[in-house]
């Protein structure tokens, strides 16, 4: 069973000990992939793989794969094509931003998701990374439902 994180509430660690989400946690890899169907058939075959959830809304087409341990793949025909956004969750957006410093700057400022508000950053070096903060960890499991109209079920 897929345990869900929130900020401030325990998780259980591999050494069955709780923690708190107090720093950064690798919640998402952000792949670009120009037809979700083919890519999601692929990532499926993995042993262990199942589907999270899917949806079409605002003219993408996003699959999250979970392959049975953090992070979870999602597939979007609207990012670049094998490009991998890693998206680490944190427990306050506005903190982590102040905490990176001078060395990162917002490339996509502060967005609204299902899951909390979120931005993309970029190291004075080149990596570029986004931020969730995490307010509603459940959020898209919740609406991968029959009867939500954007849902691919």
């Amino acid at each position: 069973m897929h345990r869900h994180h929130r900020p401030g509430h325990g998780l259980p660690s591999g050494r069955g000990q709780r923690r708190s989400l107090t720093g950064v946690e690798l919640r998402y890899l952000y792949v670009g992939s120009p037809d979700t169907d083919v890519a999601l058939a692929s990532w499926l075959r993995l042993p262990g793989a199942r589907l999270r959830w899917r949806f079409r809304r605002f003219g993408a087409d996003v699959a999250a794969v979970d392959l049975g341990a953090p992070p979870v793949v999602l597939l979007a025909d609207h990012r670049p094509d094998g490009s991998v956004l890693p998206i680490f969750a944190v427990a306050d957006l506005d903190a982590a931003i102040a905490a990176l410093g001078g060395g990162w700057t917002v490339e996509v400022g502060r967005m609204g998701t299902p899951e909390g508000p979120s931005c993309v950053v970029r190291s004075a070096g080149g990596p570029t990374i986004a931020l969730l903060q995490l307010d509603r960890p459940d959020a898209l499991d919740a609406a991968f439902t029959a009867d939500n109209p954007h849902a691919v079920v």
